[in-house]
C-alpha cells in the first residue's frame, strides 16, 4: 500500500482498535496523530511505537462527546500540524474513539442514551464538520461503525442505532465533498478481542466460542484484522471506493 507521507489523524487511537490503526498507518508510510480521552501515557507508547518505524507522530487530548470543546480543539489541533508536521492540513480523518454499553431497550436510561449519541453520532458529526476546512483536497475520512447494524444481539440497540446513524451520514459525506475529491467510507468490525473485550471474553468463554461457531473464519477478530482495512483505504489503491460499508467481521452471522 503506498500512503505517500500522508498525514492520518485517528481519534481514540491510543488504544484498542484505534491502536492498531495508527500503527498499521505508520508502518505504510503515514506520519500519524493520535488522540486519547484520559490515559496520556497510552498515548505517549503508542507515539514512540510509531516513531521507531521511522514515521512522525503526535498525541492531543480530545474528550469525543464534548461538542462545545471542538472549536478550540480544531485550533490547537491546526497549530500542531503546522509546528510538527509543517503543514496546514492533514489527508485523512479517521473517526474511531468511542464507548460500548450493553443495554437492553427496557433498560436504557436517558443519560446512557445521550453518552452514547455524543460520542457516536453526534460528536463524529460535528468534529467532521470542524476538521473539514483542515482536510486536504483528495482526502480521506473512515468512520468505524459495527456488524451491528446488519445483524441484531439483544442489548446493543442504542449503541447500534448511532452507528446506523453514521452509515447514513458517510454516504453524505461523500457525496457533498466530491467536489473536493474527498472520499468517506465506513468501516464495520465484527467482534473484536481487545482491551475492552478481554474482560468479557474472560469472564464468558463461552461467548467467544459461540461468536468464534458463528463466523465463517471460525475465530474471534484481532484488533490487526481491522487496521489494515483503515490504512487500505487511506492508500493510493483505495482511492476508488467511496460511500461504502466494508464489514470486516470475518463472516459473522451469514
Amino acid at each position: 500500500m503506498r500512503l505517500n507521507n500522508k498525514i492520518a489523524f485517528v481519534t481514540g487511537g491510543s488504544r484498542g482498535l484505534g491502536r492498531n490503526m495508527a500503527l498499521q498507518l505508520a508502518q505504510n508510510g503515514a506520519d500519524v496523530v493520535i488522540t486519547y480521552r484520559q490515559r496520556e501515557n497510552e498515548a505517549k507508547t503508542v507515539v514512540g511505537e510509531i516513531e521507531k518505524t521511522g514515521r512522525k507522530a503526535a498525541y492531543i487530548q480530545l474528550e469525543a462527546g464534548d461538542v462545545a470543546s471542538f472549536d478550540s480543539f480544531a485550533t490547537n489541533f491546526a497549530l500542531l500540524l503546522k509546528d510538527k508536521f509543517g503543514r496546514e492540513n492533514f489527508d485523512c480523518l479517521v473517526n474511531n474513539a468511542g464507548i460500548g454499553a450493553h443495554s437492553p431497550i427496557g433498560q436504557t436510561t436517558e443519560e446512557v442514551f445521550d453518552s452514547l449519541l455524543n460520542v457516536h453520532f453526534k460528536g463524529v458529526y460535528f468534529l467532521t464538520q470542524r476538521l473539514l476546512p483542515l482536510i486536504a483536497d483528495g482526502g480521506n475520512i473512515i468512520c468505524i461503525s459495527t456488524g451491528l447494524t446488519r445483524f441484531a444481539i439483544p442489548g446493543y440497540a442504542p449503541y447500534a442505532s448511532m452507528k446506523g446513524a453514521i452509515e447514513v451520514f458517510v454516504k453524505y459525506l461523500a457525496k457533498e465533498l466530491g467536489p473536493r475529491k474527498i472520499s468517506a467510507n465506513v468501516v464495520a468490525p465484527g467482534a473484536i478481542e481487545t482491551d475492552f473485550t478481554k474482560g468479557a471474553f474472560e469472564n464468558n468463554p463461552e461467548r467467544k466460542d459461540f461468536i468464534a461457531a458463528q463466523t465463517a473464519l471460525g475465530r474471534v477478530g484481532l484488533p490487526e484484522d481491522i487496521g489494515g482495512v483503515v490504512a487500505f483505504l487511506c492508500s493510493e489503491e483505495g482511492r476508488w471506493l467511496n460511500a461504502q460499508r466494508i464489514e470486516a467481521s470475518g463472516g459473522m452471522f451469514l
